[in-house]
């Protein structure tokens, strides 16, 4: 689907997001990098499991590649910066896909669609969903026991506390 295209072929790739910000400033400057990364990172980890050499990424498949990318970059922090760069949903992925093929950066097939990021994934439990609890946390009112522990106010501890 989608592929980074040779530098010599077309516009540089900061030209083109510069180009890109000054008319739709929806998206930090940053969120472009990343995705280029994401990408790049998502081809090297096809390539490993496919040992092909050459293909196109899907749209799913670039998601999976940007989760994994920003939890390995960002870890617990992944989701907040991708939000703080604009980027909330998968299908504000696709809207970056689809402007750095506009400005000639990424290439496309004949296939490839805006509707491919559509309903995919829910980009914000993705990256929060390692770091929540593994269990159910209780909380006061649940356990059928509403009364606090007994304060120890300035009780001195006792020897075999200690």
């Amino acid at each position: 689907m989608f592929s980074r295209v040779a530098l010599m072929e077309k516009p540089n790739f900061d030209e083109a997001v510069k180009s890109i910000v000054s008319k739709d400033n929806r998206f930090e400057v940053d969120a472009y990098h990343f995705l280029r990364e994401a990408l790049d990172h998502t081809v090297i980890k096809l390539r490993e499991d496919e040992l092909e050499e050459h293909r196109h990424v899907s749209g799913p498949e670039l998601l999976e590649g940007v989760v994994s990318h920003a939890l390995r970059e960002f870890g617990s922090m992944a989701a907040t910066v991708l939000e703080a760069w604009g980027v909330r949903t998968g299908e504000d992925i696709g809207t970056l896909v689809f402007q750095l093929i506009d400005a000639g950066a990424f290439g496309r097939s004949e296939e490839d669609s805006p509707a491919d990021f559509v309903d995919v994934v829910n980009l914000r439990e993705e990256l929060i969903s390692p770091f929540k609890p593994s269990r159910e946390v209780i909380r006061r009112g649940e356990s059928g026991n509403d009364s606090d522990p007994p304060a120890r106010g300035n009780q001195p501890a006792k020897p075999t506390e200690i």
